[in-house]
């Protein structure tokens, strides 16, 4: 894979650069291709030893009227990072939910490359994070639009919640469109715990942290909405026991 990257490579710019020798070069990602009119779903819980390097790596091509839906939470790991590298095909569909639950000194990371190759693909993304401690959690999102992929729809949905002044989120949505008759759409937003919400809590009986874990509960709940019951119900406890460390 060459050089081991610097932070003047754009998707490498907030990684932490020294965790990553230890796994460079990195392995080929895996290849998953779905068919045309296939579904594919996979959850993906990265929860590796604090001290690790754990990046996975997925390079995603989907067949016409396919869809695929990734959920993952990522938390494990000194520097926890998940890729994914999608092409959509004719009025293919993808969709991502993922949290980023992170503390220390972790640097966790999600990026996304979504190419939209053909005409009437859709493509929703919808992260949230919760960072304390001086941990760095980014999301890279990169939407591309073919210049014959009209009637794309797409739209990236970025929340970040910290915990401490010394935690960083880092969000960079990019749009890179050629196609003029699309709808593409991104939102991100950093901020804290609503103080009005905590003391509502608080004075129906609830002790601080408990109030805490339920309002970080909620917010990130919103990443797991699109998953079928049994995934949604797996994310959820996995999420709530990655909180429970933070708080």
């Amino acid at each position: 894979m060459g050089a081991l990257p610097t932070t003047r490579d754009e998707a490498w710019r907030y990684s932490d650069l020294a965790a990553l020798e230890a796994a460079w070069p990195l392995a080929a990602p895996e290849a998953i291709v779905v068919p045309e009119g296939g579904e594919l779903a996979r959850v993906i819980v990265q929860d590796a030893d604090i001290e690790a390097t754990a990046i996975q790596r997925y390079k995603l091509t989907i067949g016409a009227h396919g869809r695929a839906a990734f959920h993952l939470l990522n938390t494990g790991g000194k520097l926890g990072r998940i890729e994914i590298d999608v092409t959509l095909h004719r009025a293919a569909h993808f969709e991502l939910g993922a949290a980023i639950l992170g503390g220390g000194a972790q640097t966790l990371e999600i990026v996304t490359s979504v190419q939209h190759a053909e005409p009437d693909g859709t493509s929703n993304q919808v992260v949230r994070s919760v960072l304390g401690g001086q941990a760095t959690g980014s999301y890279l999102g990169r939407i591309g639009v073919s210049r014959h992929a009209q009637k794309t729809d797409a739209a990236q949905s970025v929340k970040a919640m910290l915990l401490a002044r010394t935690a960083t989120a880092n969000a960079k949505p990019e749009l890179e469109i050629y196609a003029d008759d699309v709808k593409c759409a991104h939102g991100a937003t950093v901020g804290e715990l609503d103080r009005m919400a905590l003391f509502y809590l608080q004075s129906r009986g609830l002790p601080p942290a408990e109030a805490k874990a339920l309002l970080l509960e909620a917010f990130v709940a919103g990443a797991f909405e699109s998953a079928d019951e049994g995934a949604r119900d797996h994310l959820q406890e996995a999420a709530r026991t990655a909180l429970r460390r933070l708080l």
